[in-house]
């Protein structure tokens, strides 16, 4: 069977039992940062020497170890093996929430985050994903990947305050613990040992590429874009909390404000997702997502005494926030060269958890100096300097990327290979790695004549 006849075909079940199981080991390592989020700063005030600053720093030190070692960690799992790397980061995180967990005072849950940061396994788990799927199917591996993030986020925000008013914040750091041990063994008991490890540019941090991924001005402007998103989200979250309990709901029913906010935020955000990629207005769509996110800013800046107040900008900022954490990484993949998009993507998320971890360290200083309005005001500016930037970007080309095994195919012919496949209607770029067997595509699919590519990989097959 040829690779243009496996794209109709489904996953096997190897490959949709490591897919998923994968899936939940990171949904459950998201859960580390995302969990905390909506409560932390409640509960922190009643710690011995607690400050705003110090609350901050709890709830970022996690992104910011994770910014620091994710790419690390991907590379010695080339070395070591991707299980044993993701069982030692899991460990590490089961580590910290335990120290969390018995901590009295700020100090012990700063290192505790800290600690449960220090395992940063995405890369290894998508490095792992790569390795355990055939390419014609990577991609929607990828995405499912993905969507665990997005997954990890509403039910984090949505159950963070409800599972508090049971068992604590305190229990919240057991619970933690419980599904790093979970996920534990789902990695050792569930998900399948590859056959052949290797590197794949489209799934991983390649060093080589380092350069090339941080002077493309356009992969620039995205991850700039991710760092304030992030940055301002998490600063958000630090003062939401306490603005909402000051203006009257208990935390207990914080639950009550986030879910039907992220659930119809999720709903507005569709049709301008089906605007921006089937209408092909992707650039006018970002930008009116960022100019949301600054009048939400702006809004909560002045307006944040009442509850019915903050609750209607909480839907502003989610709105604009949800529609861009959806569209940024489908710009990077679109931006990046196929066999630049592993790297790409390994910058583009350590931005995103630099973001996260300055946004509740910075979040939290601003708001001991200059109090909730100065935190909004600093998020508005912020967003404000991504909007100018975002005004200079490219429309995005709506292409999409394509994998293609070579394994067939006669490799002293690979360059008329590569010559043929440029000229069948569709295929906008290529970019073949014969030491790799692998062909990197970026095709229009609305215009791609498959069975040209079909005819053509048939015609130089051994």
């Amino acid at each position: 069977m040829t690779p243009i006849q496996d794209i109709a075909s489904p996953m096997t079940r190897s490959e949709k039992r490591a897919t998923w199981s994968l899936a939940s080991i990171y949904a459950f390592r998201m859960l580390g940062l995302f969990l905390i989020m909506p409560v932390l700063s409640l509960f922190s005030e009643q710690l011995d020497g607690a400050t705003p600053a110090l609350i901050g720093l709890a709830i970022g030190i996690y992104g910011i170890m994770q910014s620091l070692l994710q790419i690390p960690f991907g590379l010695i799992s080339d070395r070591l093996g991707r299980k044993k790397v993701i069982v030692a980061g899991l460990l590490l995180f089961f580590a910290g929430s335990v120290v969390a967990a018995l901590s009295t005072n700020i100090y012990g849950i700063i290192i505790g985050r800290a600690i449960q940061g220090s395992g940063a396994i995405a890369a290894a788990v998508m490095a792992l994903v790569a390795d355990l799927t055939q390419e014609v199917h990577r991609t929607k591996a990828m995405a499912l990947i993905g969507a665990s993030i997005g997954v990890s986020f509403g039910v984090a925000i949505t159950t963070g305050p409800l599972i508090a008013s049971y068992i604590g914040v305190h229990g919240i750091f057991w619970l933690i613990s419980a599904l790093a041990l979970v996920a534990i063994l789902i990695i050792l008991l569930l998900v399948p040992n590859p056959r052949q490890p290797k590197k794949h540019r489209e799934a991983e941090v390649i060093p080589g590429h380092f350069s090339d991924a941080l002077t493309n001005v356009e992969l620039l402007r995205l991850n700039y874009g991710i760092f304030i998103l992030h940055l301002v989200m998490t600063a958000s979250f630090v003062v939401v909390p306490l603005l909402m309990r000051d203006a009257g709901l208990i935390p207990a029913q914080h639950w009550m404000v986030y879910l039907p906010v992220f659930v119809l935020s999720l709903a507005f955000m569709i049709p301008f997702i089906i605007l921006a990629e089937k209408k092909q207005k992707m650039k006018g769509v970002f930008i009116s997502a960022i100019a949301v996110l600054i009048l939400a800013f702006l809004g909560l800046m002045l307006f944040h005494d009442a509850l019915i107040q903050i609750v209607a900008l909480l839907m502003l900022f989610f709105s604009g926030f949800n529609l861009l954490e959806a569209t940024l990484p489908s710009l990077v993949s679109k931006t990046a060269p196929g066999d630049l998009r592993g790297t790409a993507m390994g910058v583009y998320s350590t931005c995103q958890f630099m973001g996260a971890g300055i946004g509740g360290a910075a979040g939290g200083w601003c708001y001991g100096h200059y109090g909730a309005g100065g935190v909004f005001m600093a998020c508005a500016a912020l967003a404000c300097s991504w909007l100018l930037l975002a005004f200079g970007m490219k429309a995005p080309r709506h292409w999409v990327n394509m994998l293609l095994s070579l394994d067939q195919i006669e490799l002293q012919k690979i360059d008329e290979f590569e010559k043929n496949i440029l000229e069948i209607a569709g295929v906008e770029e290529v970019t073949l790695h014969p030491e790799e067997t692998v062909a990197y595509l970026k095709v229009d699919k609305r215009q791609l004549n498959t069975d040209a590519l079909q005819n053509l990989i048939v015609q130089y097959s051994k």
